[in-house]
């Protein structure tokens, strides 16, 4: 298994209302995806402009292909990046 965190940032708290409607939309696309396990956004209470995306895949090869997938493709790369600075951190799951 494959985790992804990622740490998002709205660059302007303008953006925030749109952010949450585009990676709520792409977090129910990218559930249906083969070899998701798990795929979370969270908007952060504390911080307005943060969010969390938290992703579990089955494999590298799962998360290769959701980076060519609708979700990313339609919606994360053309839609959401332009808007916020991001630090993607892949992590192993301690037992």
């Amino acid at each position: 298994m494959l985790c992804l965190t990622v740490l998002i940032m709205a660059k302007d708290v303008a953006d925030v209302p749109k952010l949450c409607e585009l990676l709520g939309e792409q977090m129910r696309r990218s559930r249906t995806e083969p070899g998701c396990l798990r795929f979370e956004v969270y908007h952060s209470s504390a911080e307005p402009r943060r969010f969390v995306l938290v992703e579990h895949w089955e494999s590298a090869a799962a998360l290769d292909a959701h980076r060519l997938a609708e979700a990313y493709t339609t919606i994360y790369k053309p839609f959401v990046l332009p808007l916020v600075e991001r630090e993607g951190h892949p992590s192993t799951l301690l037992e």
